[in-house]
């Protein structure tokens, strides 16, 4: 297949590896990878937040960049940004836009994907050739569990990485407290989320918690680094893309 890789906001200026990891994984399971270059943010922070006239011209880029006919599929390594495309634009665009832009957004919704769900709901691939000899839980991201209901194909991907220690993560379905700009207006309310969601992660004993959203990663990842806790945040894309010739080290973990 010809798939379109989006970056993604957080994953073009933060979280390189994760985008960069999906693009090896996707090539090794021999798919044509493009990137188109002129794309630039989904707009989802915009339309969270109230905004949603402001995002037009980020919607109709999109659906520009990747309404290209030969691409088959649009994948990205971030369910928020995979459920702003399929639920968002497509509100925009009736709202705000013109019959061009809603045809538009509807061709590429048809084609969006989150990582986990291509793979397994398109490719009908559980085993990616993965090796990750760690103890891992997984976290689900809520806009992947709740908008996307990718349910449990993140951990049937896990599930077959060879090596892999996988523990379950208690009350996982909770939200870490991230949310956006909710961390910032309600930063009470998400810290508290925030300390509930670590103490879960804690009790695992695992090396790693991995997600499928690098924004909930960040916010995970930054807690468990001032708690001094040993355990790392990876994107589940970088788990997926590590193998037995080539294996994802691990970096020190703050204790």
């Amino acid at each position: 297949m010809r798939i379109a890789l989006f970056a993604t906001c957080l994953g073009d200026t933060l979280f390189p590896e994760a985008v960069k990891s999906t693009a090896v994984l996707l090539a090794r399971l021999g798919h044509d990878v493009v990137f188109p270059p002129q794309q630039t943010c989904c707009g989802q922070m915009h339309v969270n937040t109230g905004y949603q006239r402001e995002p037009v011209p980020l919607v109709r880029n999109f659906a520009e960049q990747f309404g290209d006919p030969s691409i088959e599929a649009v994948v990205m390594p971030s369910g928020s940004c995979a459920g702003s495309v399929r639920h968002q634009h497509e509100l925009v665009a009736a709202r705000y836009g013109d019959a061009a832009l809603r045809a538009g957004v509807a061709d590429v919704k048809a084609k969006t994907y989150e990582l986990s769900e291509f793979l397994v709901d398109v490719l009908d691939a559980t085993d990616v050739g993965a090796y990750f000899p760690h103890r891992v839980t997984y976290h689900p991201t809520c806009h992947s569990l709740r908008m996307l209901r990718v349910g449990e194909k993140p951990l049937r991907l896990l599930r077959a990485v060879e090596g892999i220690d996988l523990v379950e993560l208690p009350e996982a379905d909770a939200c870490c407290g991230f949310g956006g700009t909710f961390a910032v207006k309600n930063a009470g309310t998400s810290s508290a989320m925030l300390r509930d969601k670590m103490d879960h992660i804690a009790g695992t004993g695992a090396e790693v918690c991995t997600a499928g959203d690098s924004s909930c990663l960040m916010h995970i990842g930054g807690g468990l680094s001032r708690l001094k806790s040993g355990t790392r945040t990876l994107h589940l894309a970088q788990i997926l893309a590590a193998t037995r010739t080539a294996p994802h080290v691990l970096t020190e973990a703050a204790r």
